[in-house]
Formats: C-alpha cells, sequence, structure tokens
C-alpha cells in the first residue's frame, strides 16, 4: 500500500467557519448513516496539540522517551499515535491510506483539499460564505434560504433537515 493511494471509497469534506458547525452536524447525521447499514470513517484536523493520555500514564511516557509511533490498546479501542519529531504533516492521501476502507469518508478541515465539500453556513457568525469561490463546495447546508444568486450547480440543504442532507450525502 503507498502513502499516497486513492481511497476506494467516497470522500466529502466538510467546510465552514469556526463554529458554524461541523462537528455538531457529524455528530447528528453518523447515527442515521449508521442506521442506513453505511460504514463511515471521519478525518477531523486540529490546529492543536492532541493529548490522548495524561503525561503520566505509560503511552505519553513512551512518547517523551523518544518512540516513533505507540500504539494503545484496550478491548474497546485502540489508538496509533505517530510523533512528527520536526517532520512536516502528512497529506490527506497519506492519513487515508492508514485508515480502512469505509463506505464513505467525512474530511472535516482540510479545506484546502480538491475534494468535494459540503460547507456549513451560517449568516449570524458574520462571516461571508466560501462557496462563491470555491468551486470544491458541491452543497451548502445553511439556516437561511437559498441565495437567488447561486452558482450553478451548488446545492442548497436546509441545515435543520437532517434527512436531506444524509440523503445528499448518499446521492453524491
Amino acid at each position: 500500500m503507498t502513502a499516497d493511494r486513492k481511497p476506494r471509497y467516497p470522500l466529502i469534506g466538510i467546510t465552514g467557519w469556526s463554529g458554524s458547525g461541523k462537528t455538531t452536524l457529524l455528530e447528528q447525521i453518523l447515527p442515521l448513516l449508521i442506521a442506513d447499514g453505511i460504514r463511515v470513517n471521519v478525518v477531523k484536523s486540529s490546529h492543536h496539540d492532541v493529548t490522548l493520555e495524561p503525561p503520566h500514564k505509560d503511552s505519553a511516557r513512551m512518547r517523551r522517551a523518544g518512540a516513533a509511533e505507540v500504539l494503545l490498546t484496550s478491548p474497546y479501542r485502540f489508538v496509533i499515535t505517530h510523533e512528527l519529531h520536526g517532520e512536516k504533516e502528512p497529506s490527506l492521501s497519506g492519513l487515508l491510506s492508514r485508515m480502512q476502507d469505509a463506505d464513505l469518508t467525512l474530511v472535516e478541515g482540510f479545506r484546502n483539499e480538491p475534494i468535494p465539500k459540503l460547507e456549513i453556513y451560517r449568516p449570524s457568525l458574520g462571516k461571508t460564505p466560501m462557496y462563491p469561490d470555491n468551486s470544491t463546495i458541491e452543497a451548502v447546508a445553511s439556516d437561511t434560504p437559498r441565495p437567488a444568486n447561486l452558482r450553478q450547480g451548488v446545492v442548497w440543504l436546509d441545515l435543520n433537515n437532517l434527512p436531506q442532507i444524509v440523503n445528499w450525502l448518499l446521492d453524491h
């Protein structure tokens, strides 16, 4: 398996400004997709340092001691922590190559990746929408009506209509 292989499953980005409700929407639609028998992976990008275990726990101690990767496992889950040690952050395709295949992979973050995207847009945040200037945005989920000047080909979805959003994802 190469680090940059193409995923064999649909990949859709969830984008929007901070505070728009991307994570909340994912929390709401994941159970609906899973209830339909869809295996869903999620990739979540963060600009913050991520702590998976308290510093005094064994896996954190092994990372501090210099391990490149630590695999922590339990009867309930496992997690692989890869320390970059100054290396460049991996590409989205490189990260995807480490995941098992799924029926659908939703990507929160990676705003500049050339993948199809659903924008969460709330005018109440006081930010301009991304969809007019981003050709990778194929649908917008918003709490406001469809604007008259919507770019051709962009689907307008009701942010409060979860089945409509799920259907768009499944039909995409």
